[in-house]
């Protein structure tokens, strides 16, 4: 890490025990016999959790360390599989690296809004003052996350049963794909300067989140330019998809998108999902124009005998992967949307 300023390095120290608790153990041989686990299981442990197990062999190890391995103790005492155990604590972990450094940066360009050089690295008095701020803020944050965890683990839950098949013949949950893609954003992102772009990027990831979550939609993930939605409602995912071009439309700062849909089977795996309905959304996407939505056959299907869509045949396509289809751009019917709409009430 280099030269670390003293003063620097004992803040740092305070800001530890105040997150993890005072210093219990040094080295993984010794959290291993503090908390009666074996040495291969701590460093499975501390593995999964995303650091590098080198750390352990003479890291300090804090009370909040040695609770959590005596929790897995506990677990596998009472018949916990090893492996599961492990799984679910990379899955947290991974989320829980995403969402700091994201709590990090915005707790930074609320305080630096001016500052030019957030994105790229700060000076060291307003890191400390981020961290400052962060780590007073932990113990009022750490009971809102555990209840959005709880609410979104009865969502999770309440689609599990509600996607079972009483036959068992399931193919995977049947969903509305969408995918949204910024047109020429590579040309936006040669002229733009770092500032400009991170911009962009959350204006386009913030509007696009409200609207898929007010038609009742989740966000399975963002990708700079692009957004991967679904729906179970495949007439409300097509309302998200028509929403998105109309907003983005109107907004200075971005480019407009163009949006791939598709319905049928999907797999879901580690929060993503997969499959054949998948790539069909993706490789409509890139050949729809500019504001421009193209559902597949399944979803037009459907589409056809609800009010609100007008649906216009393109030209027959070979798409890599998939074969020849015959995507339909879905458009509004005249004077369907209604203003103002509870997506930009929300905005």
């Amino acid at each position: 890490m280099g030269h670390v300023d003293p003063d620097v390095e004992a803040f740092l120290d305070e800001i530890r025990g105040r997150l993890l608790g005072e210093h219990v153990a040094t080295g993984r041989a010794e959290i291993s016999r503090r908390a009666d686990l074996s040495l291969p299981m701590v460093t499975s442990f501390w593995h999964a959790l995303g650091f590098p197990v080198a750390q352990t062999d003479s890291g300090a190890f804090t009370q909040a360390d040695l609770d959590a391995l005596r929790r897995i103790l506990e677990l596998l005492q009472q018949g916990g599989d090893e492996q599961l155990l492990l799984g679910m604590t990379r899955a947290v972990a991974r989320t829980a690296d995403r969402l700091t450094v994201w709590q990090t940066q915005l707790v930074a360009e609320s305080l630096l809004p001016d500052d030019p050089c957030v994105d790229s690295g700060m000076d060291v008095e307003s890191a400390l003052e981020v961290a400052r701020q962060l780590a007073a803020a932990a113990d009022i944050i750490e009971p809102l996350m555990t209840y959005a965890w709880r609410r979104h683990l009865y969502a999770a839950l309440t689609r599990m049963v509600s996607d079972a098949d009483p036959d068992g013949a399931n193919s995977g949950p049947i969903r509305l794909v969408g995918f949204a893609d910024l047109v020429n954003f590579t040309a936006y992102v040669r002229r733009a300067t770092e500032r400009e772009l991170a911009v962009m990027v959350q204006r386009f990831e913030r509007l696009a989140s409200d609207i898929v979550t007010a038609h009742g939609g989740r966000v399975i993930k963002t990708v700079g330019d692009e957004v991967l939605f679904v729906n179970r409602d495949p007439v409300a995912g097509t309302a998200t998809a028509l929403d998105l071009v109309d907003t983005m439309a109107e907004e200075e700062v971005l480019p407009q998108v163009r949006v791939g849909l598709a319905y049928g089977p999907v797999l879901s795996r580690l929060g993503d999902v997969f499959g054949t309905t998948v790539t069909r959304a993706s490789r409509l996407t890139a050949v729809a124009g500019e504001g421009r939505v193209l559902a597949d056959e399944p979803l037009s299907t459907r589409l056809a005998v609800q009010s609100g869509f007008t649906l216009h045949p393109g030209r027959r396509r070979q798409l890599r992967g998939i074969g020849l289809v015959t995507p339909r751009e879905v458009r509004r019917s005249q004077g369907e949307r209604r203003e103002p709409s509870p997506v930009r009430q929300l905005l």
